[in-house]
């Protein structure tokens, strides 16, 4: 006596392709975020260089930057009458 299983039915067959289905979309959106975390890491790590730079230049640069600069008049509110 064979033990055979019974073909599968329709509706089980259509829920095995919406499980093929999901599994493959679930693998794409994944390598879609991955590959977007690894691009928005390089940007972080070309603008943190950027910055860093920008800041070791001014941190060389000669620190006399003229007096009125440095020095603003505070504002002061008006009151009309």
């Amino acid at each position: 006596m064979s033990a055979r299983k019974p073909d599968p039915s329709p509706a089980s067959l259509a829920r095995a392709d919406r499980q093929r289905l999901a599994a493959e979309e679930g693998a794409r959106a994944m390598a879609d975020v991955e590959r977007d975390a690894l691009a928005v890491r390089k940007n972080m790590e070309r603008l943190r260089a950027l910055r860093e730079a920008r800041e070791a230049e001014a941190a060389t640069e000669d620190d006399t930057a003229p007096a009125a600069a440095a020095k603003k008049k505070p504002r002061v509110k008006r009151i009309v009458r």
